[in-house]
């Protein structure tokens, strides 16, 4: 998978994803739905900086992981997402990153490679057969239909904003602005969380940035997503409401 870093490893919620072909999945539909319980036990979320601007009034933004990628978080501990309700419907309101909307489609391939193949999570409970009442074929005719020519899209989309977003943390990794940071959490009840173990923007260090790289920052659209990350700390009153 792209996002997997050439690991073998597969991307958060895909369980069996298998490049779609009209010859093995001519028979595979898609049940239109709004349940995100695929996603009920993610507490943090991949973001692209394209959606940060939309995100950080929802979620607190962190930087994580392999190259410091930026992540939307959605719960205040492992195993819980607090914007899905027990129906799997996303809280209202609230903006849904690509990553979920994405699933259960995804584009796989090698780093540099010129075309990716655009694979299906067959183990999604969203995945269904044309025999299903009301579920929307993936194939018509031996050809794509345009829900599958939709996702091949969308997904393309996603890989851009993936490619771009990753050369922005680059950058942004490059001129060390980035410090490890904590956030100590009260509940109404008094039980605290220490949310530990992610990276975020130094604002000290970005002050007093030399003109010439707060210039590159700019040059390459970084700055933006700067400060949304800064921003988005005013969010984690946001996990509070939610939680309950």
């Amino acid at each position: 998978m792209t996002e997997a870093d050439s690991s073998d490893a597969l991307p958060m919620f895909y369980k069996s994803p298998e490049g779609l072909s009209k010859d093995t999945h001519a028979d595979l539909a898609l049940n239109p739905s709004n349940d995100y319980s695929f996603a009920a036990e993610a507490n943090a979320i991949p973001l692209m900086a394209a959606e940060m601007p939309q995100a950080m009034r929802s979620y607190p933004i962190v930087f994580a992981g392999a190259g410091n990628m930026p992540l939307a978080l959605t719960g205040l501990k492992s195993g819980e997402n607090v914007f899905i309700g027990e129906d799997g419907r996303w809280a209202e309101g609230h903006y849904i990153p690509a990553y979920v909307r994405r699933y259960p489609f995804v584009l796989a391939g090698n780093e540099g490679d010129e075309r990716l193949t655009l694979c299906i999570d067959t183990e999604a409970t969203s995945v269904t057969t044309t025999q299903t009442e009301g579920a929307n074929p993936l194939f018509a005719e031996d050809e794509p239909t345009e829900l599958t020519r939709n996702a091949i899209t969308f997904c393309e989309e996603y890989q851009t904003m993936f490619n771009t977003t990753k050369a922005m943390v680059a950058l942004i990794n490059e001129h060390d602005l980035m410090t490890e940071q904590t956030s100590k959490i009260t509940l109404p009840g008094g039980e605290t969380h220490n949310i530990s173990g992610f990276m975020g923007i130094d604002e000290a260090k970005l002050n007093d940035m030399p003109d010439e790289g707060f210039l590159a920052l700019r040059k390459a659209g970084a700055l933006g997503a700067i400060y949304c990350q800064l921003g988005s700390t005013n969010s984690w009153q946001s996990l509070l409401t939610h939680r309950g």
